[in-house]
């Protein structure tokens, strides 16, 4: 158990959470953030949070300007408010981490910081990564991953790109979770185990709810899990 402390509530760190994309892993970090942050202060309190939930519609436009403009309209706005740290509750979204994080003075917890430090303490070098097709295909977790903290990282073949995307985008963000889907990514983890993969970056944040667990018994790195673990050490820290 995780030993509470005797925090004041005017000594924790307010973050800012970018949502939206979907709603439904917006509440899903939500609800963890504030369980987390009860283990260790108990649950008299809870840290204070601000929401900023965003249109999904802009992502699914694929129009890198227009995205990179809304989040860093969002982040200047959270910051203004008063974020001290600004949390993207998805995966895709960090595409604009480049773009946002050096326009404001608060710092962005990437979710690959996460994954990272989280691999490293399983000493695990080589990853396999599961998400929509700009999540495996771009280099905003692949390449942050192998350039901090020197981790191979894999991707399924080509082939299943589309599928996988589809299952993403058009089920998993609308709330759908089907027999379908978790028979197809388990297909996936089993064939990136066999070319190497010590363990499975869960790259969507509705994967972890599709996958709570592993059929081919390989270790998987729930993102949602562990940024909320990170924000949350953020705030208490």
């Amino acid at each position: 158990m995780p030993r509470r402390t005797t925090k004041k509530s005017g000594t924790m760190k307010k973050i800012g959470l970018i949502g939206g994309t979907s709603w439904h892993s917006t509440e899903v970090y939500y609800r963890l953030i504030n369980e987390m942050a009860s283990g260790h202060i108990g649950r008299e309190q809870n840290p204070e949070l601000l929401l900023y939930s965003i249109n999904i519609a802009i992502m699914r436009e694929q129009d890198a300007d227009k995205i990179n403009k809304k989040y860093l309209e969002v982040a200047q706005t959270l910051q203004k408010a008063g974020a001290q740290a600004i949390v993207i509750c998805a995966n895709t979204p960090h595409m604009v981490f480049d773009h946002v994080q050096p326009r404001i003075d608060i710092p962005i917890l990437h979710i690959a910081d996460a994954i990272g430090k989280e691999a490293r303490r399983l000493n695990l070098t080589r990853l396999g990564l599961l998400g929509n097709k700009p999540t495996m295909t771009g280099g905003f977790i692949r390449d942050y991953l192998e350039r901090h903290y020197d981790l191979e990282v894999l991707i399924p073949e080509t082939h299943c790109h589309s599928q996988a995307h589809h299952y993403v985008s058009n089920e998993l963000t609308q709330g759908r979770f089907t027999d379908e889907a978790r028979r197809f990514f388990n297909n996936q983890i089993g064939m990136l185990r066999q070319r190497g993969a010590e363990g499975i970056i869960l790259g969507c944040t509705e994967l972890p709810i599709l996958l709570p667990t592993s059929e081919e018994g390989i270790i998987l790195l729930p993102t949602t899990q562990l940024h909320a673990k990170m924000a949350v050490d953020f705030i208490l820290g």
